[in-house]
């Protein structure tokens, strides 16, 4: 690893978002940097994995109906939707970590790490023999393993996507908005969540910020020295520009 460079970002479209995490994918692979990078969803937004199926799955007319925004994500993975909360991304060589397995393992370790400084008592879900289809639902209505849960909760649920020899993790972190509006246009029946925001689980309010000073904490002592990027990289801001089109698509967003 050449470096790790932390990205404290403002929030943003889902499709930028999405375009950013594929530039740090990009640079990640070509050049060997790592980085992290912990940001909001302005308007908030509904996106999908990759491969989910997801005009079969959703209430499109509902969809449209409210006014939300939709993105599909480069990784895989099921439905989430992006309210109040902290999205992380992690873009780096793999052969930091070893493979996709124990860099997404390490990485749990890391936010469970922060979540304990945050007063929670979080757990690694058991690994689970079932790993669920794309059209299965919503990312945090099941576990199948090493996802980060407090008191039976899910709390943060990630995906991800190889290039070549670098990897991309993002995820969410709950922290004030549980994933009943997902349930609800899956057409899923009510029923107690699998999911819960953090800030219900501990009784107290946890701001982006104080989430994303503890994440920033122990990923410097589990990845090495963090340079903060004052402003995003001009390279980085160029490389999403042409990564942009694809996720403004509707075409894309809407494949299958």
């Amino acid at each position: 690893m050449k470096r790790w460079s932390l990205l404290v970002d403002p929030p943003r479209p889902g499709w930028e978002n999405m375009a950013l995490d594929a530039a740090l994918l990009d640079q990640a692979a070509g050049e060997g940097d790592g980085f992290l990078r912990l940001y909001r969803w302005e308007p908030h937004c509904l996106s999908f994995g990759r491969h989910e199926p997801a005009r079969r799955r959703y209430d499109g007319d509902r969809i449209l109906a409210l006014g939300l925004d939709c993105v599909r994500r480069p990784t895989g993975g099921r439905a989430v939707w992006h309210a109040r909360e902290l999205t992380y991304s992690i873009a780096a060589p793999l052969a930091g970590f070893g493979g996709l397995r124990q860099a997404y393992a390490a990485i749990h370790c890391l936010l469970a790490a922060a979540l304990k400084l945050l007063g929670a008592d979080p757990l690694l879900a058991p690994r689970c023999s079932l790993t669920p289809f794309p059209a299965a639902g919503p990312c945090f209505a099941s576990s199948v393993g090493g996802e980060v849960m407090v008191a039976g909760h899910k709390v943060v649920g990630s995906a991800q996507l190889r290039q070549g020899d670098a990897f991309l993790q993002h995820g969410s972190l709950l922290l004030d908005d549980d994933q009943a509006l997902v349930r609800r246009l899956a057409g899923l029946p009510e029923e107690p969540a699998a999911d819960a925001p953090l800030n219900r689980l501990l009784g107290r309010a946890v701001s982006f910020e104080e989430a994303a000073g503890a994440i920033a904490e122990c990923a410097g002592e589990r990845l090495g020295p963090l340079r903060r990027a004052a402003a995003l990289p001009a390279g980085i801001a160029a490389a999403a520009r042409v990564h942009a089109t694809r996720f403004r698509s509707e075409a894309w967003t809407w494949q299958r």
